[in-house]
């Protein structure tokens, strides 16, 4: 079976295409900015255009645009392809890229809003331990952490940290990576994965 795969919620935006669990061909670019422009003519630079049974796609948390932009396009060639959508926790493909490349039970340390930090513990099997927060970089520091930090903000972290914690290499997400996320934590429901209560509050 065949699988595309959409990573889209940070800085970077990448894919990948997976034939019977082998990689066939990926992208992977940090615009910063300019997801909606590059997804689809990466996509379309994928064997057969990127077609695929499967699709897998980042809920989040991390850029709110970044994330809108990779479920619709998922949603859009789900409905052309009659192919089944499926979405992933980015801090969990974070944190599997960190278990690949040796490390064990992982915190997951990624940027967040309003100059807060996203952070979430992963055991060494890559179940997460705790549900994703978003903290300020002080209170972030008063939490204890993972054997090792992986994410976008882990130097920084790890900067705040008494001696003790490693720090892993992987910084940003990459598609090429997806199938190495626990399948339990895939999710049929596309719902964003926000990782902080909304900025908007309703009246009283």
């Amino acid at each position: 079976m065949r699988i595309l795969a959409i990573e889209t919620a940070t800085e970077a935006c990448s894919v990948a295409l997976f034939d019977d669990g082998v990689l066939l061909d990926a992208r992977h670019e940090v615009l910063g900015r300019g997801h909606a422009e590059r997804l689809v003519p990466m996509i379309a630079e994928l064997p057969d255009k990127g077609r695929a049974a499967e699709i897998r796609v980042s809920l989040g948390p991390g850029s709110f645009t970044g994330v809108r932009i990779g479920l619709a396009v998922a949603r859009a060639l789900g409905i052309a392809w009659e192919a089944r959508v499926r979405g992933y926790p980015t801090l969990a493909l974070v944190a599997a890229m960190a278990r690949d490349a040796g490390d064990g039970s992982v915190t997951a340390c990624m940027t967040g809003g309003h100059g807060e930090w996203f952070v979430q513990d992963f055991t060494a099997d890559g179940s997460p331990s705790v549900e994703v927060i978003s903290l300020p970089p002080a209170q972030a520091a008063e939490r204890p952490v993972q054997s090792v930090i992986a994410g976008s903000k882990a130097e920084e972290l790890h900067a705040l940290l008494p001696p003790g914690s490693a720090l892993s290499a992987v910084r940003l997400p990459d598609a090429r990576h997806a199938l190495k996320l626990d399948p339990a934590l895939l999710r049929d429901e596309l719902a964003p994965l926000y990782g902080r209560p909304p900025d908007a509050k309703l009246p009283g």
